[in-house]
């Protein structure tokens, strides 16, 4: 069996990529625009371009079985459409609820015609280190909502469902939505943080704009997105866990303080 991973330099796309070596039994193929950043293994097939223009996609696709399609809203259509004509036979897609701004990617993959899989995470832990710059700097983090929550699961959890559903059979026609084993508010997630620094982590409750200018060191001109759109949707409560991660994979999902421990250097620790 031969897998395509498209995205293979995003955060999820190359964990796949690494999942799918570690399960064996498969030949696996990356697509990048960048393979000097992928730092990809030997034994990956490695097509290099956008897959925007066609003879990147032909080739990229030649003898594919299944394929993992990351989240690109203006290729998703052409990609899937594609993959149909070459034969592919399955594809999991990380993508979004249909009334969200990824939704777009799934709806494109529902109407490709291959047999699919969604994956719909929620908040990402990785998101976390957005309170980087300023953990390192001041020692603490700023943002509106302290009591906003929300079930935050790892990417190499995502990653490693992936790699189960792209080998394993059954699944099909199914959204995963994917989330962490805990709700947790923001002003629990930075004491998690701090316990795993070794020292207290204040959150300090700021109005929007003081928000805004302390996201900015990490996510620049998103921080303004960030706040409006994913903080606020956090305050407006509705957060809840599934059990599909521990299902798909054997085992419990990664716990937020096991994901502070493990990327405490990036926050000084």
């Amino acid at each position: 069996m031969r897998v395509l991973v498209t995205g293979a330099t995003a955060s999820v796309g190359r964990r796949v990529v690494d999942h799918l070596l570690a399960r064996g039994g498969v030949r696996v193929r990356a697509a990048t625009v960048d393979p000097q950043r992928a730092a990809l293994p030997e034994q990956v097939e490695v097509v290099h371009g956008p897959l925007a223009r066609a003879p990147v996609l032909q080739e990229a696709l030649q003898d594919v079985d299944r394929l993992y399609l990351a989240p690109s809203p203006a290729t998703a259509q052409r990609v899937v459409t594609a993959a149909r004509r070459a034969g592919v036979s399955r594809v999991v897609d990380l993508s979004g609820e249909l009334e969200s701004w990824w939704g777009a990617v799934a709806a494109a993959v529902e109407a490709g015609g291959v047999p699919w899989t969604h994956l719909w995470p929620g908040d990402f832990m990785e998101n976390a280190l957005l309170w980087a710059p300023q953990v390192r700097e001041h020692g603490s983090v700023r943002e509106p909502w302290p009591q906003a929550a929300s079930a935050p699961v790892a990417m190499d959890d995502v990653a490693a469902v992936a790699a189960a559903l792209l080998l394993g059979e059954g699944h099909e026609g199914r959204a995963c939505s994917l989330t962490g084993p805990q709700v947790l508010t923001r002003r629990e997630m930075v004491a998690v943080l701090g316990r795993a620094l070794g020292r207290e982590v204040p959150f300090v409750q700021v109005d929007r704009e003081e928000a805004i200018a302390a996201l900015a060191a990490s996510a620049g001109e998103d921080a303004g997105w960030y706040v409006d759109t994913v903080l606020a949707a956090f305050a407006a409560g509705g957060a809840s866990t599934t059990s599909v991660v521990p299902e798909l994979l054997g085992r419990p999902a990664t716990t937020f303080a096991q994901w502070a421990q493990q990327h405490a250097g990036d926050f000084g620790g």
